[in-house]
């Protein structure tokens, strides 16, 4: 039989070239007749006879069909889900397939760590603010939420293109693996450092509108300082970022719920770092030797060529390069009016307490956001590309209801991770209120108006991302690169202004027991 074996070239079915294998079927391992067998049937004798052609389904890895059960499937629905593909055999569970159990244990200790980075780095704001530099140069506040916000639009951009890439198999071989590193590192150094020189100028501007006074030697000092620390921050972030995305795989773990999470676990306190002491440093040196500030800024823009050379030879990071820049542009100008309110709020006396608590009710929303949309994101992935019409990716506005309490995947992921708000703001409020960060006494009232503004803006970004990622997919446009930094710039936006607004209720009611600013 084996020397009548026929190989066709290919075969077409609805449009789609699927290669066709003609052999025995017997000669198949188990493994292959599980993944690839999509139909069959048996030649006549004149072309072969008995020989049986097994269609390979061109369409998904192993990998691919893995991650597609695990988003489509869970417990309850395997039966169903199975019934359309009669020719598998019972497959054993797949240690992607999630439940809303599997869910939020794979995304509460990402969670929780992320928190505590928030935490830490209010702690450090906290502290910086009395520095002489954050005194003298008030618009470095500005700058705070602008570029705490560009290290998630970059970072947490970069970990969903990565997760996604990871999930549909375009990152399993050595080969592919180097060229997806280079070419996205290269990329968000490219968008660090241009994104950064424009906050400064945005962190200029806002502070020059309201007191009418301008300094050529603040205007280079935040420029300087606003640059270096999202060129460095992006680097070093960017390679924790790479490390964690493999490992996720290697663990069986899906990336998209831990590696947003950890991108910006370490990513609020590194960059607040950096900036205060970049920007402490430039400020002593601003004195003696002014043009060590034209130099640091002339520095990172001279690598700006090398970084585009680089991105330019990847595909996927060349189309990025091109048009991606709007939404970390709006992005950052929306995340400086958040800044422009904390700039204006932490100096009064009746706001003291905002400094701590603003980078950890904007990373925790931020945070949770971009999980449910880089899940969102590889969903709509396994139906196809950006702009193909299909039953997953709906062009209406979604209803509450839908976004919610229906019973698929994604709606399930929104209630566990809206219900993870409570117990962990209240881990890191207890945090904070044991290391007496901001001098604030936690009263009950004080905690019912800070987790109202935390369910609120998390409840606002779930629905949004719901709608954004699903409408940016129907016009064409990829959501990992595009949905993420306008959410986490809203993020920002809504944790400051009802930060702000519920500091600003409680102290028209008196509620002195808070003793904010003591």
């Amino acid at each position: 039989m084996t020397s009548k074996l026929e190989q066709k070239e290919a075969h077409h079915t609805n449009g789609v070239v699927l290669p066709i294998v003609a052999g025995p079927i017997d000669c198949l391992s188990s493994p292959d007749r599980e993944h690839l067998v999509e139909s069959s049937e048996f030649l006549g004798p004149e072309e072969g006879g008995g020989v049986e052609v097994v269609v390979i389904e061109s369409r998904a890895n192993a990998k691919g069909v893995r991650e597609e059960d695990a988003l489509l499937e869970n417990g309850s629905q395997t039966t169903e889900s199975d019934d359309t593909s009669t020719d598998r055999g019972p497959e054993p569970a797949s240690p992607l397939k999630e439940t809303s159990f599997s869910i939020g244990l794979q995304v509460l200790f990402p969670f929780l760590l992320a928190g505590f980075g928030t935490v830490a780095a209010g702690m450090v704001l906290d502290i910086v603010q009395h520095w002489d530099v954050f005194k003298y140069v008030t618009e470095v506040f500005i700058l705070v939420p602008a570029l705490l916000g560009l290290k998630g639009n970059l970072e947490m951009t970069l970990a969903s293109r990565l997760s996604t890439a990871a999930n549909i198999g375009q990152m399993d071989t050595p080969k592919e693996l180097w060229k997806m590193i280079t070419g996205n590192m290269a990329l968000i150094q490219v968008q660090a450092t241009v994104v950064g020189f424009l906050a400064s100028i945005a962190a200029v501007i806002f502070g020059w509108i309201p007191d009418g006074h301008f300094s050529i030697g603040h205007a280079i000092l935040l420029c300087a300082s606003s640059v270096a620390t999202a060129f460095i921050a992006s680097l070093v972030l960017g390679m924790i970022m790479i490390g964690v995305i493999i490992g996720s795989r290697k663990m069986g773990i899906n990336p998209d719920n831990v590696a947003t999470p950890i991108a910006a676990s370490l990513g609020d306190l590194i960059t607040l770092a950096l900036l205060s002491g970049i920007s402490w440093g430039l400020y002593i040196e601003l004195e003696e030797k002014a043009y060590v500030n034209p130099l640091v800024c002339a520095f990172f823009v001279a690598l700006l060529p090398l970084w585009i050379i680089i991105a330019k030879k990847n595909p996927a990071t060349r189309e990025v390069l091109y048009s991606g820049w709007e939404p970390v542009i709006i992005a950052m100008a929306i995340s400086s009016v958040g800044g422009l309110i904390l700039d204006k709020t932490v100096s009064d006396p009746n706001f003291a307490g905002m400094a701590v608590f603003t980078p950890v009710i904007n990373g925790v929303g931020g945070n949770l956001v971009a999980v449910q949309a880089s899940r969102i994101s590889t969903y709509l992935h396994m139906s196809g590309m950006p702009g193909e019409s299909s039953e997953a990716a709906p062009r209406k506005c979604p209803s509450p209801c839908s976004t919610f309490f229906s019973s698929d995947v994604n709606s399930r992921s929104a209630r566990v991770l809206f219900l993870l708000v409570v117990p962990g703001h209240l881990v890191f409020l207890y945090t904070i209120s044991s290391m007496q960060g901001g001098h604030t006494t936690l009263t009950l009232i004080f905690i019912i108006f800070y987790m109202t503004a935390a369910l609120l803006q998390v409840l606002i970004l779930l629905y949004i991302a719901d709608w954004m990622v699903h409408w940016m997919w129907g016009r064409g446009m990829d959501p990992d690169n595009f949905s993420i930094p306008y959410l986490t710039a809203l993020g920002d936006l809504l944790g400051t202004g009802l930060l702000a607004l519920s500091f600003h209720i409680l102290w028209l009611i008196g509620d002195r027991d808070t003793d904010v600013g003591d």
